[in-house]
């Protein structure tokens, strides 16, 4: 039986996957003809990192490599973090098609990519440390 934490990472990798493909079929079909170039790149950025952190999610919800208190904080530093990451990407790369200035946004950019990596040394730290104790023994 699936327990109530795994089904929530696992059930919002699934819809940060989802979206991410979405966003990525509508920046290259009907942004791709009101972006430049560099715009639709740094879109498609978002869309990437997004995706990345989909998979890493599903990864969470279905090792049991980390405990749970872990994937509960993995799980969250990742969902802030690809919220301000690529969310702030999405407005800043749309910034030119709408009447809202998003570049005051630009400042989550990097907190949100310093909550990505931290969820990425979280893991790192968590699967180490074990086997440094486990061989110390």
């Amino acid at each position: 039986k699936i327990n109530s934490v795994t089904k929530k990472i696992i059930s919002t990798g699934a819809l940060l996957g989802m979206i991410a493909i979405i966003l990525g079929a509508f920046g290259a079909h009907a942004l791709k003809k009101v972006l430049s170039l560099e715009q639709l790149y740094t879109f498609e950025t978002g869309v990437r990192y997004q995706m990345y952190h989909a998979l890493f999610l599903l990864f969470i919800g279905t090792t049991h490599l980390v405990n749970q208190k872990s994937k509960k904080i993995i799980y969250n530093l990742t969902v802030i973090g690809t919220i301000f990451f690529s969310g702030s990407i999405y407005l800043l790369a749309t910034n030119g098609i709408t009447s809202v200035d998003f570049k005051i946004f630009g400042f989550i950019t990097p907190i949100g990519g310093l909550l990505l990596i931290s969820a990425w040394i979280k893991l790192f730290f968590d699967i180490l440390v074990p086997m440094k104790k486990k061989t110390k023994i």
